[in-house]
């Protein structure tokens, strides 16, 4: 399993696998061909069906241009066989390059033995949390313990960077007004909301607050913001939330925050590992779902959750996502993107406080509801995973 610096990426939205992968894939491709003449790059299957709804074309485009002229052929019928978001990328008539955006903003060129474009090195021996509960069972300490044996203190760093950001999105999304761009002119929602709860009495008054700064994070990345995918772009607003509520409202140290984002992280990576965090792969159970289960396992532990708590509530986080479509209506990360963020955080508050109030065991892991998320990603129907062919995404008569 790599280093959380491969699942935390910071960058601008709206879509990691739709926007900041593209972006990346053609700034890689630009370093091989710096002198090229003409760049011809070709979308596949779901990164044609949505891309210009997440700004696909124009994030390469962004990008190669400053070398050579750029021209996008869509093929939204056509699917590469390794993933959903396959790309061409072909210079001057010749040595074409076929890479995918996996999700998380992460690229692979989908040959069996090749490894995943530009990570770094497996760090991690163990990538099951039913090992990694195991030895925290055995040697008395929690997830980021093993994050911090297997990253190294370093990782604190990096990890102190992740939050800044996190809460930067947070306060730039809640001072914000307007509408996020694209043809749907929705209004931003996090200020008023932020302003409303302010009049609630307890405990209403902290599930608006929840409520406004998922919106904050989440309107910031369908405005193009920069923000933290946590696992992806799309479901950005989930674990920022639930930190900025727990860190602001709740008086916990800093120290404290990084080391729940650490937990937080560990059970992505695990999914990213085991089964998939994109959602033109595996549906939103893969990004939304993650997220609350990220947020579920952050919170959890803030709260002085044991381990078994914290995979408890990390596991109800994700469950109840399984089977959830990706039909963003114009391929924008909007509808339903925005309303999915503000929910997943309360389900995972509601996570937490169950899993708080149990002695954490249950009879359905963690490792089990990824390989069935896994299972049912891959079951559903290619029209409801990112490609704007189904579900919300159609018009229906009012």
């Amino acid at each position: 399993m790599k280093s959380l610096r491969e699942l935390f990426r910071i960058g601008k939205g709206p879509s990691s696998s739709h926007t900041m992968g593209p972006a990346k894939a053609a700034q890689i491709y630009a370093e091989r061909h710096p002198e090229a003449k003409c760049f011809e790059v070709t979308l596949y299957g779901s990164l044609a069906a949505t891309g210009k709804g997440h700004l696909t074309d124009i994030a390469i485009i962004n990008v190669l241009s400053k070398i050579a002229p750029v021209e996008i052929i869509w093929k939204p019928r056509i699917t590469l066989p390794f993933h959903p978001n396959g790309m061409i990328f072909t210079a001057d008539d010749g040595d074409p390059w076929t890479v995918y955006s996996v999700g998380g903003g992460a690229l692979s060129e989908g040959k069996p033995d090749s490894d995943m474009v530009d990570a770094g090195a497996e760090v991690y021996e163990m990538n099951k949390i039913k090992d990694i509960l195991e030895w925290c069972k055995q040697n008395g300490r929690c997830y980021w313990e093993y994050v911090e044996q297997c990253e190294g203190p370093e990782i604190w760093d990096y990890l102190r960077e992740v939050w800044a950001t996190m809460q930067d999105a947070v306060e730039r999304g809640l001072d914000a007004e307007g509408s996020v761009p694209g043809p749907l002119g929705l209004p931003r929602k996090a200020a008023s909301t932020y302003q409303k709860a302010q009049d609630f009495r307890e405990p209403l008054k902290s599930r608006g607050m929840l409520y406004a700064y998922a919106l904050a994070v989440i309107e910031e990345n369908a405005s193009g913001g920069t923000i933290v995918t946590a696992p992806t772009c799309g479901s950005c607003g989930v674990v920022a939330a639930t930190l900025y509520q727990y860190f602001h409202q709740y008086a916990f140290s800093e120290q404290r925050i990084l080391r729940a984002l650490a937990t937080a992280g560990l059970f992505g990576n695990v999914v990213k590992q085991n089964a998939s965090i994109s959602g033109a792969e595996v549906g939103c159970q893969g990004e939304v779902g993650v997220a609350c289960a990220m947020a579920a396992a952050a919170g959890c532990q803030l709260c002085g959750g044991s381990p078994s708590q914290i995979e408890y509530a990390a596991e109800m986080g994700l469950e109840h996502h399984l089977g959830m479509t990706c039909d963003p209506i114009c391929g924008l990360v909007q509808i339903p993107c925005i309303e999915r963020n503000v929910f997943a955080a309360a389900r995972a508050a509601d996570s937490i406080l169950y899993a708080i109030t149990s002695d954490g065991t249950h009879r359905i892991s963690f490792d089990h509801v990824v390989q069935v998320m896994k299972r049912t990603g891959h079951d559903l129907p290619s029209l409801y995973k990112e490609t704007s062919q189904g579900g919300l995404a159609l018009k229906y008569e009012e």
